[in-house]
C-alpha cells in the first residue's frame, strides 16, 4: 500500500471538469458521513479536552508525512531521530511513500516497540489522555484515488468534537471528530502509539501486546524486551504466555532464577501450558536439580502434542544421566 502520496497522476492531468466532479464528489461523500459516537464509560473517563503540548511538531514535505510523523513520536519519546535521517529508512522511492511494515520496523529499530491500537475514536482519545501521541493513517481522498497520508494525534476536545494533529506543514492543526473519521475509516483506522519497553499502550488486547513486545525483541534481543515483558505480566497476571515469554527472556539474560519463577507462574496460570514445564524441567536440570527437573518433564511428558515426544527425550537423558 501507498502512503503519503499528496497527489495522482491522473488527477493532476485530468481536465477541469473532472478535477471540479472530483472536489465535488469528496465534499458530498464528507457531508454524508456521521459524526462517531463515543462509548459512555469513554465520555464519563475522559477530561473534556487535552494537548500534549511537548510533542515537537516536523513539517511534512511531498511524500515525507511517514517519516516526519516518525521523528515527532520517536522525539516525544526520548529518541534524537531526524527526519532526514528516516527517510532512507521508511521511503520507497518507488511507491512514492513509506508503507506500514517499514513504519513499524524503523520504530524497533530505534529501540522502541510500536503497539497497533484499536480503530475506534475511543482508543485513539484514551491514548492521547495517557500522553501518547498517536500516528494515524488517513485517505484525504476517494478509495478510488487514495491520497495517503499520516499524521500525528495530539489533543481533543469533546465538546467541540474536534481532534488536534500535527499534520503536514501545519501544527495543532483541528479537524472534526466527523471529517477524521471519514479520512481514518479508508486506512481502516490504521495507528499506533510508539513506546519505551516498560510502558503499556492505555487500550487494546493482550495478544496485540504479546505479539508486538515479540516483534521487538526479535529485533533488539532478550535484554531490551526485558522491561517490556516485566510490564506485560504485571497488566496480564493471569496471561500463561506472558510469564513464559519473560521466562525465555530471563534466561537468555542469564537470570536463571528468575526464569525458573516466570515459568513456574506460567504453568500456574495453565497447567496444560506443555512446553512452559518442558523449559521449566530443563533449567532445572541445568541447574542440577534432578527431583524438580524430573517433576517438570513428566508433567511435560503427559500432555499430549507438538512438545510431548522432546519432554519424553529429555525424561529419559534425566534418568540414564542419574544412573
Amino acid at each position: 500500500m501507498m502512503h503519503c502520496r499528496d497527489r495522482q497522476p491522473l488527477a493532476r492531468n485530468a481536465r477541469p471538469a473532472g478535477v471540479l466532479a472530483l472536489v465535488l464528489l469528496t465534499l458530498v461523500l464528507a457531508g454524508c458521513a456521521s459524526t462517531p459516537q463515543l462509548a459512555e464509560s469513554t465520555e464519563h473517563e475522559l477530561p473534556r479536552r487535552a494537548l500534549l503540548e511537548d510533542i515537537p511538531f516536523h513539517g511534512q514535505r511531498d511524500y515525507q508525512c511517514g517519516p516526519a510523523s516518525l521523528a515527532m513520536v520517536l522525539n516525544a519519546s526520548g529518541v534524537p531521530a531526524k527526519v532526514d535521517t528516516l527517510i532512507p529508512q521508511v521511503f520507497l522511492p518507488g511507491r512514492e511513500g513509506s508503507v506500514q511494515p517499514e513504519m513499524l520496523g524503523t520504530v524497533r529499530r530505534h529501540g522502541r516497540i510500536p503497539f497497533r491500537i484499536r480503530g475506534s475514536l475511543d482508543a485513539l482519545l484514551t491514548e492521547i489522555d495517557a500522553g501518547h501521541p498517536v500516528v494515524v493513517m488517513q485517505n484525504l481522498s476517494l478509495p478510488a484515488w487514495p491520497v495517503w497520508h499520516y499524521a500525528v494525534a495530539i489533543g481533543f476536545d469533546l465538546d467541540e468534537e474536534t481532534l488536534i494533529l500535527h499534520s503536514g506543514m501545519e501544527p495543532e492543526r483541528v479537524e472534526s471528530f466527523k471529517r477524521f473519521d471519514a479520512t481514518w475509516a479508508r486506512s481502516d483506522r490504521w495507528a499506533f502509539v510508539a513506546l519505551p519497553p516498560g510502558e503499556m499502550p492505555a487500550t487494546g488486547d493482550s495478544k496485540a501486546a504479546l505479539d508486538a513486545i515479540a516483534d521487538f525483541e526479535r529485533v533488539q534481543g532478550a535484554k531490551a524486551a526485558l522491561p517490556a515483558w516485566d510490564a506485560f505480566v504485571a497488566r496480564h497476571p493471569t496471561h500463561a504466555m506472558g510469564h513464559f515469554a519473560l521466562g525465555n527472556a530471563r534466561h537468555a539474560s542469564g537470570d536463571s532464577q528468575g526464569a525458573i519463577e516466570a515459568f513456574e507462574n506460567a504453568v500456574r496460570a495453565d497447567p496444560e501450558l506443555a512446553v512452559a514445564w518442558l523449559n521449566l524441567g530443563l533449567l532445572h536440570r541445568e541447574l542440577g536439580e534432578g527431583d524438580k527437573a524430573h517433576e517438570a518433564l513428566q508433567r511435560a511428558a503427559a500432555i499430549a502434542g507438538s512438545w510431548q515426544e522432546q519432554a519424553r527425550q529429555a525424561l529419559d537423558d534425566l534418568k540414564t544421566g542419574g544412573e
